[in-house]
């Protein structure tokens, strides 16, 4: 079912870790000249009419509202990102005195992420069925299929995710795997989320399953209980920066 989604409220979210064991600080690390999160809070202000960081530590919370931003603190016992934006809504709703319909959480490490693919993941709400949407890109030619640091997804015919996997799903059977992604388009998940509210609040409910331990991917969390994950397709690259390399890299490739 198509309606407005004009009339729904949403909040870019934009969870910040300081510690990270590979790339302390990540979120501060400059970038012509500005903290990085702040690349990732401008670029939600073009689509997002509400944006804050959630971040648990004082550093980035100063940082974000040095720049003029938007930000609240939460627990620092946070395993993932979801559990964080579910939090920080909780918080935003209090503070605003206003419902938020839909809570998009962007990945605070990919600075230029493109205003496309936000727009992209909001218009999944078009749809009122729609209780969580995500990104999904085909892998290049030149692409490692099977590089378990990038989650794999498959879809339905519907444009609903059936499964994650750092594998490389679905296996081509009668073929040499050198061969697959000339018989198979395979696609590779953007972590880039959004969440209905209400969705969200139960997703931070549920316990850890079996098939998220496996794969070490909490979105098999939600699919384990039956929510369905909706999603579109882009074919913008994302750069996500893990590593003080990364950025190096990046900021040659960005000049």
């Amino acid at each position: 079912m198509g309606f407005d989604n004009s009339t729904l409220v949403f909040a870019g979210i934009i969870p910040a870790r300081f510690a990270s064991t590979r790339f302390p600080g990540k979120p501060l690390a400059d970038i012509f000249g500005k903290p990085m999160i702040q690349h990732v809070y401008e670029k939600s202000q073009k689509v997002f009419e509400i944006v804050y960081a959630a971040t648990d530590d004082k550093r980035i919370f100063d940082a974000v509202v040095n720049f003029g931003g938007k930000a609240v603190m939460t627990s620092d016992k946070h395993k993932s990102g979801t559990d964080r934006c579910a939090e920080a809504v909780e918080i935003i709703q209090k503070q605003m005195n206003r419902t938020i319909d839909v809570a998009v959480n962007i990945q605070g490490d990919e600075p230029f992420i493109a205003e496309e693919q936000l727009r992209a993941i909001k218009k999944l709400f078009d749809n009122d069925e729609t209780q969580i949407a995500t990104l999904i890109k085909p892998f290049a030619d030149n692409e490692d299929i099977f590089n378990p640091n990038s989650p794999k997804v498959v879809v339905s015919k519907a444009d609903e995710a059936l499964f994650f996997s750092r594998s490389a799903i679905p296996f081509v059977r009668g073929s040499e795997k050198e061969n697959w992604q000339k018989q198979f388009t395979f696609f590779k998940h953007i972590g880039l989320y959004a969440y209905r509210t209400e969705i969200l609040k139960k997703l931070a409910a549920l316990p850890q399953g079996n098939l998220e331990n496996a794969e070490s991917l909490e979105q098999l969390r939600w699919l384990e209980n039956g929510y369905k994950i909706k999603v579109a397709r882009t074919d913008i690259e994302n750069y996500a920066i893990d590593t003080p390399d990364d950025l190096i890299r990046l900021i040659k490739m960005k000049h």
